[in-house]
Protein backbone atom coordinates (compact mmCIF):
# COMPACT_ATOMS: atom_id res chain seq x y z
CA UNK A 1 0.00 0.00 0.00
CA UNK A 2 3.14 2.06 0.19
CA UNK A 3 3.42 2.21 -2.87
CA UNK A 4 -0.09 3.32 -3.94
CA UNK A 5 -0.12 6.48 -1.49
CA UNK A 6 3.19 7.50 -2.68
CA UNK A 7 1.36 7.38 -6.09
CA UNK A 8 -1.77 8.93 -5.06
CA UNK A 9 0.21 11.68 -3.46
CA UNK A 10 2.65 12.40 -6.82
CA UNK A 11 -0.20 12.84 -8.25
CA UNK A 12 -2.11 14.88 -6.54
CA UNK A 13 0.85 17.54 -6.47
CA UNK A 14 1.66 17.43 -10.18
CA UNK A 15 -1.89 18.43 -10.76
CA UNK A 16 -1.85 21.02 -7.91
CA UNK A 17 1.38 21.85 -9.67
CA UNK A 18 -0.59 22.28 -13.26
CA UNK A 19 -3.10 24.88 -12.13
CA UNK A 20 -2.88 27.81 -9.76
CA UNK A 21 -6.08 27.56 -8.03
CA UNK A 22 -4.67 25.46 -4.65
CA UNK A 23 -7.17 22.57 -5.85
CA UNK A 24 -6.06 19.32 -4.49
CA UNK A 25 -3.17 20.44 -2.62
CA UNK A 26 -5.37 19.27 1.01
CA UNK A 27 -5.53 15.94 -0.64
CA UNK A 28 -1.97 15.49 -1.10
CA UNK A 29 -1.51 16.48 2.61
CA UNK A 30 -4.03 14.00 3.63
CA UNK A 31 -2.21 11.39 1.10
CA UNK A 32 1.10 12.03 3.24
CA UNK A 33 -0.24 11.22 6.19
CA UNK A 34 -1.90 7.69 5.15
CA UNK A 35 1.38 7.36 3.23
CA UNK A 36 2.75 7.83 6.84
CA UNK A 37 0.46 5.36 8.13
CA UNK A 38 0.94 2.72 5.40
CA UNK A 39 4.79 2.89 6.42
CA UNK A 40 3.82 2.25 10.20
CA UNK A 41 1.72 -0.87 9.13
CA UNK A 42 -1.87 0.37 9.95
CA UNK A 43 -4.76 -1.34 8.74
CA UNK A 44 -6.32 -0.24 4.91
CA UNK A 45 -9.13 1.25 6.81
CA UNK A 46 -7.08 3.37 9.11
CA UNK A 47 -4.81 4.79 6.42
CA UNK A 48 -7.92 5.93 4.37
CA UNK A 49 -9.30 6.90 7.35
CA UNK A 50 -6.47 9.21 7.92
CA UNK A 51 -6.36 10.13 4.88
CA UNK A 52 -10.01 11.98 5.18
CA UNK A 53 -9.20 13.36 8.46
CA UNK A 54 -6.50 14.84 7.66
CA UNK A 55 -7.85 16.31 3.77
CA UNK A 56 -11.21 17.73 5.65
CA UNK A 57 -9.18 19.06 8.41
CA UNK A 58 -6.77 21.02 6.38
CA UNK A 59 -9.42 22.00 4.26
CA UNK A 60 -11.21 23.60 6.83
CA UNK A 61 -8.78 25.46 8.67
CA UNK A 62 -6.95 27.06 5.70
CA UNK A 63 -9.75 27.50 2.85
CA UNK A 64 -10.77 30.41 4.17
CA UNK A 65 -7.13 31.98 4.57
CA UNK A 66 -6.32 31.11 0.97
CA UNK A 67 -9.28 32.11 -0.33
CA UNK A 68 -8.59 35.65 1.40
CA UNK A 69 -5.04 35.26 -0.18
CA UNK A 70 -6.94 34.54 -3.66
CA UNK A 71 -9.73 37.08 -4.18
CA UNK A 72 -7.61 40.33 -4.29
CA UNK A 73 -9.14 43.09 -5.52
CA UNK A 74 -8.61 44.59 -9.29
CA UNK A 75 -8.45 47.88 -9.15
CA UNK A 76 -9.72 49.52 -12.01
CA UNK A 77 -7.46 51.73 -14.77
CA UNK A 78 -8.48 54.95 -15.48
CA UNK A 79 -9.35 53.33 -19.06
CA UNK A 80 -11.59 50.97 -17.52
CA UNK A 81 -13.61 53.67 -16.12
CA UNK A 82 -14.75 54.52 -20.01
CA UNK A 83 -16.63 51.56 -19.71
CA UNK A 84 -20.50 52.58 -19.99
CA UNK A 85 -19.62 56.41 -20.96
CA UNK A 86 -21.09 58.11 -23.84
CA UNK A 87 -18.76 59.69 -26.45
CA UNK A 88 -18.74 61.29 -30.01
CA UNK A 89 -17.73 59.71 -33.10
CA UNK A 90 -15.45 62.23 -34.87
CA UNK A 91 -14.67 59.97 -37.94
CA UNK A 92 -17.34 57.46 -38.78
CA UNK A 93 -16.74 54.34 -37.66
CA UNK A 94 -16.64 51.29 -40.22
CA UNK A 95 -15.29 47.81 -38.87
CA UNK A 96 -14.30 46.46 -42.53
CA UNK A 97 -12.21 49.62 -43.33
CA UNK A 98 -10.42 49.33 -39.69
CA UNK A 99 -11.69 52.99 -39.31
CA UNK A 100 -13.08 55.26 -36.59
CA UNK A 101 -12.63 57.46 -33.64
CA UNK A 102 -14.49 58.72 -31.22
CA UNK A 103 -13.70 61.70 -28.63
CA UNK A 104 -14.25 60.77 -25.28
CA UNK A 105 -14.07 63.57 -22.27
CA UNK A 106 -11.81 65.08 -24.13
CA UNK A 107 -9.56 61.96 -25.00
CA UNK A 108 -9.38 60.36 -28.88
CA UNK A 109 -9.56 56.79 -29.08
CA UNK A 110 -9.64 54.46 -32.16
CA UNK A 111 -13.38 52.87 -31.75
CA UNK A 112 -15.11 49.67 -33.13
CA UNK A 113 -18.61 49.44 -33.96
CA UNK A 114 -20.14 46.63 -31.40
CA UNK A 115 -22.83 45.28 -33.64
CA UNK A 116 -20.52 46.15 -36.73
CA UNK A 117 -22.71 48.62 -37.94
CA UNK A 118 -20.99 51.53 -39.77
CA UNK A 119 -21.35 54.89 -37.27
CA UNK A 120 -21.50 58.25 -38.94
CA UNK A 121 -19.63 61.52 -37.89
CA UNK A 122 -21.36 63.03 -34.77
CA UNK A 123 -23.50 60.13 -33.92
CA UNK A 124 -23.28 59.49 -30.02
CA UNK A 125 -22.36 56.33 -28.93
CA UNK A 126 -22.00 54.29 -25.32
CA UNK A 127 -18.75 52.28 -24.53
CA UNK A 128 -19.32 49.48 -24.09
CA UNK A 129 -15.92 47.43 -23.79
CA UNK A 130 -12.28 48.25 -24.23
CA UNK A 131 -10.36 45.43 -26.62
CA UNK A 132 -6.58 45.95 -26.78
CA UNK A 133 -6.54 50.47 -27.40
CA UNK A 134 -9.78 50.93 -29.20
CA UNK A 135 -13.02 51.61 -27.33
CA UNK A 136 -16.19 49.22 -28.48
CA UNK A 137 -19.30 51.46 -28.86
CA UNK A 138 -22.85 50.95 -29.46
CA UNK A 139 -24.71 53.97 -31.09
CA UNK A 140 -26.50 55.27 -27.63
CA UNK A 141 -29.95 55.07 -26.86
Amino acid sequence: MNVIWCVILIALLLAELSTANLTTIWFAGGALFAWFASLLKAPLWLQILVFFIVSIVTLILTRPLVKKMMDRKVVPTNADRAVGKEAWVTSTIDNTRGEGTVNLEGSEWSALSESGEVLEEGAKVTVKEIRGVKLVVARAE
